[in-house]
């Protein structure tokens, strides 16, 4: 167990900001039965969320883009693949994560369908995998028998990790020495500082008030191994898509489209559309945080999902021997017909009186 004794005054923000209320975890673990719907008629999504955070779909219902489905809040989240295990399991309606848990998800038998991309890297926002300036760590050679600290096993961070050390030309039996250490994220910078990892992977706010502290620089990064990329996706189970199919097309619709506002409204108004929604949602968070946004982190309009954004880890799996040749296949595991955008002509986002918000 990592000692995290002392904390800076940042650290303590970002401990509170992000905590979990246990007993809101608990109460989104329990139970399995759908939601009915509301007394207007609209079908209810339960979700989980992100302290401190807005999704996207949670700003597409504030922006009024959803006009079939309303959102019901069952706890918070910092797993992706814990929240698509919820999913699956019909304790939400859809989760978020990493495509190569999607993709491990799905080939444990899982019957779930990414509809939209949900999380990438684009210019501003990315994952950068952080060494301390006195370290001496210059490659990924220099990482043979020391520490990464990641959020999770088996999610972006291990993946990115794994794939830039094959790339470094490390042996699959160099990089197994490589010890990857699951760590929260709100106490990761201080481990690699007090040298109780080697390696941080560090991205959004993390990433931005621990560069702003200086001392540390990015070994290397998601966005350097494959550019501008999409890395994640919303999933529903297949029966509910089959169920519910005007619910899930409203979601998707409404999310695209506020995925499109992100990436064309300037910051100062994203942000404080963010504080007037955290204010107003009234799960006690601090807004003090937000002032880190620096873009919504998905380059594809509306966040229409590319068939290689699933492919790259479905080799990546078969390369390492957790999947077999053909086992699975990208396209069969995505759905963009639901999505204004993904025809490539980018129509107009309206707001909820007609007006013209983006193109």
């Amino acid at each position: 167990m990592l000692s995290l004794n002392r904390r800076p005054r940042v650290i303590r923000a970002l401990a509170a900001a992000f905590a979990i209320p246990t007993a809101v975890a608990v109460l989104a673990g329990c139970g399995s039965s759908e939601p009915a719907t509301t007394a207007d008629g609209k079908t209810v999504l339960r979700y989980q969320g992100t302290t401190g955070q807005v999704s996207a779909f949670e700003l597409a219902a504030d922006l009024g883009y959803f006009s079939e489905i309303a959102l019901r809040w069952e706890g918070d989240t910092t797993s992706g693949p814990a929240n698509i295990q919820a999913a699956a399991t019909k304790q939400i309606e859809f989760g978020s994560a990493f495509n190569g848990a999607v993709v491990k998800l799905v080939s444990g038998g899982a019957q779930v369908t990414s509809v939209l991309s949900s999380y990438g890297a684009d210019e501003l926002s990315y994952t950068g995998y952080f060494v301390r300036d006195d370290s001496g760590i210059a490659s990924a050679r220099d990482l043979i028998g020391k520490k990464v600290g990641i959020n999770t096993l088996g999610a972006h961070h291990e993946f990115v990790t794994r794939e830039w050390l094959h790339r470094q030309g490390l042996s699959e039996q160099e990089i197994d020495q490589v010890e990857l250490v699951v760590v929260p994220p709100v106490n990761t910078e201080e481990a690699l500082r007090n040298r109780q990892i080697d390696v941080a992977a560090l991205g959004g706010v993390f990433r931005e008030t621990a560069v702003e502290r200086g001392g540390i620089h990015p070994l290397f990064t998601d966005k350097a191994i494959f550019g501008e990329f999409d890395y994640g996706t919303y999933v529903f189970r297949n029966d509910y898509i089959e169920q519910h199919p005007a619910a899930v097309r409203d979601f998707v619709q409404g999310t695209a489209r506020a995925t499109r506002w992100l990436q064309v409204t300037p910051r100062d108004e994203v942000l404080a559309r963010f504080e007037s929604i955290i204010n107003r949602r009234g799960r006690n968070e601090n807004t003090q945080l937000l002032k880190y946004w620096r873009s919504p982190g998905i380059p594809v309009p509306g966040a229409a999902i590319a068939e290689q954004e699933l492919q790259i880890w479905i080799d990546w799996l078969v390369r390492n021997g957790d999947l077999s040749e053909g086992e699975l296949s990208a396209k069969d595991l995505f759905t963009n017909k639901d999505n204004p955008y993904a025809n490539g002509t980018y129509g107009p986002t309206t707001g909820p009186t007609g007006e013209v918000i983006a193109k």
